[in-house]
């Protein structure tokens, strides 16, 4: 009784979050906007936007592509699905830090000045605001489905013969594996892991007149949509059909009450450095995130009220972090669909990445085609075999002696550690920089670190108390000449997944300087060798600040001597702070700002008196952007030549620029550069397929019109072959660029 009063009288948001799950046509407009003046209300800062609720308003972009009219069905299935794992990942991990920050200062606040314990109510109701649009649309895409002759069946829509079926399918394939678990004295609570569904069943043992309970973990291992015979494709859920053949597991009990429920769990993890190896320690942390408290439980709204709250005891969950879901428990699997049916006219047409015309040219020789020239690789339009082909050439040239790799996020089965371990296999030198605290990586990056010690591959783990993000890889030769060195840098990881569908920049360079200086870096992450002065990259934690105020104070200078003055940059989030600060002064100085920021935006752009010079927007369509560019006009407009141009592993946060190993680096190879300023900078700022404006409200807007035509940055470069790699072949122009030529020049910036 005790635990049913905490639920009724100590559980308001929850009653408030059933509402509003329960309420298809909520006004999410209204609700946004009434949550964004709360919050200006509480802030002591009004011109910064909160970092979580930013964060929100981008998963509300991921989200709206999910609607988008223009997309094939099944690409709009998977942008629901990543939303919804997006907002997973929230809860573990953001809400989650915020949890652990409220124990220790509840009165700790965020950029814009709200106090913890004010911010965590505000973001959830943001959550479940996204979470009943989440299912709302779901609902809207199975209805489509039907019309493309694919159906997702409830169970009464299971005709004798399909229930025949099923139960011998479920016999044959997922009685063995499902584990029911009884609970009481001897049998205590099982783990069940964060994301993880599962079944609660009160049961009454037919000799007995106690009811007793049991869990049935859904093993994550089965795909949760089981395709049903016959002419029509129809799916329906794994959870369903286990639910259906419960007397199948429990034949000596009456089946009182069932229920699903799903867990998600804190995952901010706490490393002690108790031992002499980091790995160790991060292996006692992970078995430590498996038992994290649990911060979100979900039910589905036919669990009846004291089933619910049986399950909150055991999980000893707080009655206000359980949501009560009428609909699909962990919609983010819905991605599956996409794999398991795929047909190709559902989605977006396929294409082959490209390799640079250059290397082709030279017969694949990519040492040749880089001492030609620098080469700018513009990831998923051009292959990341590329880069592959860097490492298996190293791997298997004779000429080479020695390589050197940081690590971050690899994936499975990576094709980038095979080639370190062949060529220490081969008595190459290698050295590998795993950074194992890349956030639910840290187990995969632990196997990759045995896998190439055993190899013979020299491993670092990193700089303790600085997470290693740059991307960096460093191949020596011996040639005719001497020891040539060659160096990728990267905005992305070394993951040839992602790199699929995230865009990104690999120059591939044997500058002298900029090897010299990728060597220096290597120096001080492998033996905490000193990091002169620079010349040609900056590495945080210990410059990049620094030189980036620098070049914002420059443009300010130009601006005074009433020369031009832009800064245009592109990255995932900008949260920091003294860099904000920086560019509304640079605003109020007269320089133009124009800013992509796939993600978190905490500077108010278009403010009389603070911003008027800064637009901000947001590109989220098909690939996901992610990489770094920062430009400054250096005294004339852009694109100019006399700009100055760097890529970066860095968004502008304090988590990069004070506590990571990051790296900027100059580009100063004028058809890079030039690739950069006037075809990727510019598609970018021109795009309006894809594109949000940030208004100085903090709402977003498209600028995309389903009626009208635009332009697509994503569909350019698809078709279109970059300047720096590309052999004998026109320059693509760009629509829009060519009327730079004349005229006034900031209109024809598409839509800021």
């Amino acid at each position: 009784m005790k635990a049913k009063q905490i639920f009724e009288h100590k559980n308001p948001a929850n009653s408030e979050a059933n509402d509003v799950l329960n309420k298809k046509n909520a006004n999410s407009q209204r609700l946004k906007k009434q949550l964004l003046n709360d919050a200006a209300h509480e802030s002591k800062n009004p011109i910064y936007f909160n970092p979580e609720i930013s964060w929100l308003d981008f998963n509300e972009r991921v989200y709206a592509a999910s609607k988008n009219k223009l997309y094939p069905i099944l690409e709009r299935i998977r942008f629901l699905g990543i939303s919804a794992n997006n907002l997973d990942e929230f809860y573990m991990v953001r809400l989650g830090r915020l949890y652990k920050t409220l124990i220790h200062n509840e009165h700790e606040k965020s950029i814009d000045g709200i106090e913890i314990h004010q911010l965590i109510p505000l973001v959830k109701s943001r959550v479940m605001e996204q979470l009943a649009h989440q299912g709302h649309e779901w609902r809207n895409l199975r209805r489509e489905l039907r019309s493309y002759d694919v159906d997702i069946i409830s169970p009464k829509e299971l005709s004798d013969i399909d229930k025949k079926w099923l139960e011998e399918y479920f016999i044959t394939n997922i009685f063995p594996v499902l584990t029911p678990m009884a609970i009481d004295p001897s049998h205590p609570v099982p783990l069940i892991p964060s994301q993880g569904i599962s079944v609660v069943v009160q049961l009454q043992d037919r000799d007995q007149m106690s009811p007793v309970y049991a869990f049935i973990p859904l093993p994550m291992s089965l795909d949760r949509f089981i395709k049903l015979p016959g002419e029509k494709t129809r799916y329906i859920f794994i959870e369903q059909v286990i639910t259906l053949f419960l007397n199948k597991l429990f034949s000596n009990h009456i089946i009182l009450a069932e229920g699903l429920f799903r867990i998600l769990r804190n995952a901010e993890m706490s490393v002690n450095h108790s031992t002499s190896d980091l790995r160790v320690d991060f292996e006692e942390a992970l078995s430590q995130r498996l038992h994290g408290d649990v911060i979100q439980l979900a039910v589905n709204a036919r669990m009846p009220e004291h089933l619910r709250l049986y399950v909150m005891e055991q999980f000893d969950a707080n009655p206000n972090d359980m949501l009560v879901i009428d609909g699909v428990l962990g919609i983010n699997d819905i991605q599956q669909l996409v794999s398991i049916y795929g047909k190709k006219q559902l989605l977006f047409p396929a294409f082959s990445p490209r390799t640079p015309q250059r290397i082709r040219n030279n017969n694949d020789d990519i040492f040749e085609s880089i001492r030609i020239k620098d080469i700018l690789v513009h990831h998923p339009y051009e292959s990341f075999d590329v880069i592959l082909m860097l490492l298996k050439q190293a791997a298997k040239d004779k000429s080479v002696i020695s390589i050197k790799q940081t690590l971050y996020r690899t994936g499975d089965n990576s094709p980038i550690v095979a080639a370190l371990i062949d060529a220490a296999k081969a008595g190459k030198s290698v050295t590998a920089l795993v950074e194992i605290k890349a956030r639910f990586d840290e187990e995969m990056n632990i196997k990759w670190t045995k896998d190439l010690e055993q190899a013979g591959v020299h491993v670092v783990y990193g700089i303790v108390g600085i997470k290693t993000h740059a991307k960096l890889c460093l191949v020596v030769r011996k040639e005719s000449t001497g020891l040539k060195t060659y160096t990728h840098f990267s905005t992305g990881n070394y993951n040839a997944n992602t790199a699929r569908i995230y865009t990104d920049l690999s120059l591939l360079t044997a500058n002298p300087k900029l090897c010299y200086e990728a060597a220096c870096i290597f120096n001080y992450m492998t033996g905490y060798s000193r990091i002169d002065k620079l010349d040609n990259i900056a590495v945080a934690p210990f410059n990049l600040r620094k030189n980036l105020l620098e070049l914002i104070d420059k443009e300010i200078d130009f601006a005074k001597l009433g020369k031009p003055a832009v800064i245009w940059a592109k990255m995932n989030s900008l949260t920091d702070s003294t860099l904000i600060n920086a560019l509304y002064k640079a605003s109020n100085a007269g320089v133009q700002i124009f800013l992509i920021i796939r993600g978190m935006c905490c500077l108010c752009p278009g403010i009389p008196g603070l911003s008027e010079n800064i637009s901000v927007k947001s590109i989220v369509g098909r690939f996901l952007e992610h990489a770094r560019v920062f430009c400054f006009g250096n005294g004339d407009l852009l694109p100019s030549t006399e700009a100055k141009v760097f890529i970066s592993s860095a968004d502008w946060m304090p988590r990069n620029l004070d506590f990571r190993l990051e790296l900027m680096v100059s580009i100063e190879n004028q058809t890079v550069h030039q690739q950069i300023l006037q075809q990727i900078m510019f598609s970018n700022l021109n795009d309006t397929a894809n594109s949000w404006k940030l208004m100085p409200d903090g709402t977003y807007i498209p600028l995309f019109n389903e009626a009208e035509s635009s332009f697509d940055a994503h569909e350019f470069f698809i078709h279109n072959t970059s300047l720096s790699g590309s052999g004998i072949g026109p320059y693509p122009v760009i629509p829009h660029m060519i009327s730079m030529e004349g005229g006034d020049y900031y209109p024809q910036i598409n839509g800021l």
